[in-house]
């Protein structure tokens, strides 16, 4: 029931880590674990919105141990997907772990959920219980590209 945010640039490890702490939850420890980029789990909501069905996507999300979110700040999200991501974050909150990688530091969020006052309750209740990891360094995948050139 406590959060984590990555933090880092692009190809640090964010999203490496998260899915090995996701698969370890659910391989050593039986937890029930979802993983979505941002832009998926908002299509996803509108999606569901839509047909009527956001309810049942709802309770699905709330029978989860872990919610995993991949890179936020990637891609701005229209009006209706962030009230939306936000009434999903606003369901986990403390009752299920959330993971969160970004590239991004708290002030810039508004650039994704592009309403301030959401973004402040998003930002206040991801770090209420929540650690934050900060990745430094160049792209690993980078490195390794430029590794695989000097054989």
């Amino acid at each position: 029931k406590e959060n984590m945010v990555f933090y880092g640039g692009v190809g640090a490890g964010k999203t490496y880590l998260s899915t090995l702490i996701g698969l370890n939850a659910i391989h050593k420890h039986g937890k029930r674990v979802k993983f979505y980029t941002i832009a998926s789990l908002a299509n996803e909501l509108l999606d569901a919105n839509e047909k009527g069905t956001l309810t049942k996507l709802f309770k699905r999300i709330e029978k989860l141990d872990l919610l995993i979110l991949d890179e936020l700040g990637y891609i701005p999200l229209h009006k209706q997907g962030a009230e939306l991501l936000f009434q999903v974050i606003s369901l986990c909150y403390e009752k299920r772990s959330i993971i969160i990688t970004t590239n991004l530091q708290f002030g810039q969020w508004n650039h994704v959920f592009g309403d301030p006052i959401l973004t402040e309750a998003v930002v206040d209740r991801l770090i209420h219980h929540s650690h934050l990891v900060l990745f430094g360094g160049n792209s690993n995948r980078m490195k390794e590209s430029l590794a695989l050139r000097e054989m």
